[in-house]
């Protein structure tokens, strides 16, 4: 089985986006595991670390972090879909996030 994390940076601070609430969730939308960013931004594992080939959703509660921070923003949330299809492989998602716009790729 595959493992996932992710590691979440504020693009405007240049700092990790600690205490950010981030959801694992199947491509159906049944959540399968949650947690909250560290202080360094990331989530090293999901859940029991287990992840099935498949097609998976990370949605990052980008609204509420904004929110909590006073900093207006547009993006409520970001969902992420991925295709795990190597079961033997760690999956990384980083997310580097700003108020207005946000990217991706597949870390290592």
């Amino acid at each position: 089985m595959s493992s996932l994390s992710t590691h979440v940076l504020d693009a405007v601070t240049g700092l990790p986006a600690a205490g950010m609430h981030v959801e694992l969730c199947t491509s159906d939308g049944v959540k399968i595991a949650s947690g909250t960013t560290d202080s360094d931004g990331r989530i090293g594992t999901f859940g029991d670390g287990d992840l099935a080939a498949g097609t998976y959703h990370l949605i990052f509660g980008t609204g509420n972090w904004f929110g909590d921070r006073q900093i207006e923003h547009f993006y409520p949330e970001v969902s992420i879909a991925f295709a795990a299809t190597d079961t033997s492989r760690h999956y990384h998602v980083p997310l580097l996030l700003s108020p207005y716009a946000y990217s991706t790729y597949r870390g290592s």
